[in-house]
């Protein structure tokens, strides 16, 4: 089993982030706007009047010089706070690029991330092998502390993946908190595959894959799995998809083809009430073995089409717990300073027509576990019960 394995047995690493390049819509999107209009703003000029007054004053008055291009940013977040949807933001021109990237190679350091709640810190949680952070000597645990010479304390993950990465073959120099002391490495930038899909035979020949997001190479590498373990002969699949927050609508599409030889996958429902119906798009892997689909709450949008699909169909057994609740489809259009609105355009409903927004996907099967709070020795329950289901079915 590869590095991907400890990802397996303690599945919530919740809010990591890849610092390779990193894509922040939690949930997938469904595509890219291929350009903005202009909107005449005839019928508008006098509700922005006041917007101009405040830009006058500020730009005449206020005691230190200010920048426009600050000023333009802080105004286009907060119209867009101002649609109270936590999944709608501006993504300033530095984060643009790596917000639209679902290639599944990425260009950076290669570790895994997410903030200490206790004390803010941002800490390494994974080092991906045969990465420059893995070559240098980079350790989980490390806690980010200088980039560059930029302190970087008290900083978000998504300010922090903007001075991280960058283009392959530069170097960046980072400082480390490491049990009380400040370690610095000099890191060249690479672009690498990240690791997504791993798999193994457990219980009594089943096969478990499990993946972690859904972007571009996931089919090819679902594929490379179900032949690996050899499906045909295998006495059932364990499908993990807990701790995958989603990614793309298309790559969704392709997965859930491999499950469902024929018919609905979604619907989006769009701001005039019409609807759009996304069906399978070829691929069935033709998998005739019973199948779990293992879930958890951060199991998200693409995830829960997929699962909400199954198990409407009813092609899979649905174990785990409540999942996120994502039933939102965002839009990532650019801007003209380089920067782009990520935008929810459309409510995403089941086949069966059911809107699990802020309720998530309640599972066939409840098997509720805490790895942060349990008995840290202890097995992977919900893995365990997947297995103890599937030998039942033979029994």
């Amino acid at each position: 089993m590869n590095w991907l394995q400890s990802q397996i047995e303690n599945p919530r690493i919740s809010g990591s982030i890849c610092l390779a390049v990193m894509a922040f819509c939690v949930g997938f999107a469904a595509g890219h706007l291929s350009d903005l209009r202009t909107i005449a703003l005839t019928d508008t000029d006098q509700a922005f009047e006041p917007f101009w007054d405040a830009y006058t004053v500020i730009e005449s008055r206020y005691v230190d010089q200010v920048e426009v291009d600050s000023l333009v940013d802080g105004a286009i977040e907060g119209m867009v706070d101002s649609l109270d949807d936590e999944h709608s933001g501006y993504i300033r021109p530095e984060l643009y690029k790596r917000s639209t990237d679902f290639s599944g190679e990425f260009t950076g350091i290669g570790v895994f991330t997410r903030t200490n709640e206790e004390t803010g810190a941002i800490e390494v949680t994974t080092v991906i092998p045969d990465s420059p952070a893995e070559a240098v000597g980079v350790m989980p645990g490390d806690e980010f502390y200088e980039v560059d010479g930029r302190r970087v304390i008290g900083i978000s993950q998504a300010e922090l993946s903007a001075l991280v990465p960058g283009p392959r073959g530069t170097t960046v120099t980072i400082t480390f908190r490491r049990d009380g002391e400040l370690v610095t490495f000099e890191i060249a930038r690479d672009t690498f595959p990240l690791p997504n899909v791993s798999f193994e035979i457990v219980g009594d020949n089943i096969a478990h894959i499990a993946m972690l997001d859904f972007n571009d190479l996931s089919r090819a590498q679902l594929d490379e799995a179900l032949k690996a373990v050899d499906i045909a002969s295998a006495n059932g699949l364990i499908f993990d998809i807990r701790d995958n927050p989603g990614g793309t609508l298309s790559s969704a599409i392709e997965i859930g083809s491999a499950f469902i030889e024929d018919g609905v996958l979604l619907r989006q429902v769009a701001r005039d009430q019409s609807e759009e119906v996304t069906r399978t798009s070829g691929g069935y892997a033709d998998i005739d073995v019973p199948i779990v689909v293992l879930v958890d709450e951060t199991s998200a949008s693409a995830s829960e089409v997929i699962a909400g699909a199954m198990q409407d169909y009813g092609v899979a057994t649905i174990l785990g717990e409540t999942t996120f609740g994502k039933g939102t489809v965002q839009n990532i259009p650019s801007l003209s300073n380089g920067g782009g609105l990520r935008i929810t355009v459309r409510r995403w409903l089941t086949p069966n027509g059911h809107w699990i927004h802020k309720q998530g996907i309640t599972p066939d099967i409840i098997v509720e576990w805490n790895p942060d709070s349990d008995d840290k020795d202890e097995d992977d329950i919900q893995l365990k019960a997947a297995v103890d289901y599937l030998d039942s079915l033979r029994d």
